[in-house]
Order: C-alpha cells, then structure tokens, then sequence
C-alpha cells in the first residue's frame, strides 16, 4: 500500500464516502473517480496520512460506512474505540459512529438538554453562549458539537440517553456507554 498526504478537509471528504466496514481508499477513491473497483489486491482498510508539524507517521485511520439503522451492535469497534485519547475521545468516537449509523436522524440530539444545560448544538459559539466553560468539540465530521467538560459518568448518561433517543435498548444503551 502507498501512503499520500492530503489535508484535513480533503481527508474528510474521502472518508464520508465510505460505504461499507473496512472500504479502501483506493476502494473509494476509484469509485469516486470512477475507475474500476476490481482491485488486483485484497482491500485494505482506509489508512490516509495527514501532514504533520513533525513529519512523523499519522496513525492510519479506519472509517467504518453506516451500518443498518438500529443495528447497535455494529457502534462499537472495539479495537477503534481502544485508540482513542482519554474519556473525550471515546465519547466523541461512539457518537460519530452513532452520527455514521444514521445521519439523517442524527439531528435529533439536539432534543437531550440538562435541566440548565445545553449538550448538543450545531456550533460551537451555540455552546460557548449557554456556557462558557462547555469546551466545545464537534462530532467528527457531523456538523453537530457537544459539551465535553462533563465528567466521565455524565458523559455515559448523556450517550445513553442518546442511544434510547435513536431506539436502542436501555440495558444495550447502558452497556455501550460504559466503554466511554
């Protein structure tokens, strides 16, 4: 496999396009440019270097295409989910993925709100104005920004509530949440 470096908004854009678990960029770029999708070689999982300050090798990134609505199952990558940074990062992972289940629907988090709190908003100035100290992060490439200064167990109960809002179990809800 050759490596490339492309930048953050082209990296994006090719990796909205996945349509399936495991798609190579080759995979997706050849559909994209409409070449032949027969590969000689046995598909390899989406890996885009991105430029760094450092020059050093980026981690290669797997993107998962969205599974079918309500298969929960399919949420958690749990070798995905292992990689990411701290308790932020693993709530920002599994409400992308949730976002890559079903992005038409997606807009509904914005009905889960605290009692004098705003989660979800679809900016960050949105956020930073219910509260200054929200710490703002969008969710991957979504659109959609939450408030991720909570605790670690508030961020599990706001990501449960968000799988029951998208009809999951409360039980299954609860289990996914716990990986935060």
């Amino acid at each position: 496999m050759k490596y490339i470096e492309v930048d953050e908004e082209l990296y994006r854009h090719i990796a909205s396009k996945t349509e399936r678990i495991g798609e190579s960029a080759s995979d997706i770029l050849r559909r994209l440019l409409g070449l032949s999708v027969d590969a000689v070689e046995p598909p390899q999982p989406l890996a885009i270097s991105q430029p760094s300050l450092e020059a050093e090798p980026i981690q290669a990134v797997a993107v998962q295409a969205a599974p079918a609505v309500n298969d929960f199952s399919r949420l958690v990558d749990e070798h995905l989910l292992s990689q990411q940074k701290g308790a932020v990062g693993r709530f920002l992972f599994l409400l992308e993925s949730l976002y890559q289940l079903a992005p038409e629907q997606f807009s509904q988090i914005l009905q889960i709100q605290g009692r004098d709190r705003l989660y979800f908003a679809r900016s960050k100035e949105q956020l930073l104005e219910a509260s200054a100290s929200a710490n703002p992060k969008e969710i991957g490439t979504s659109g959609f920004w939450v408030t991720s200064n909570n605790n670690t167990a508030k961020k599990r109960t706001i990501l449960s509530e968000v799988l029951v809002q998208f009809g999951c179990d409360a039980t299954v809800a609860a289990g996914i949440a716990e990986r935060v």
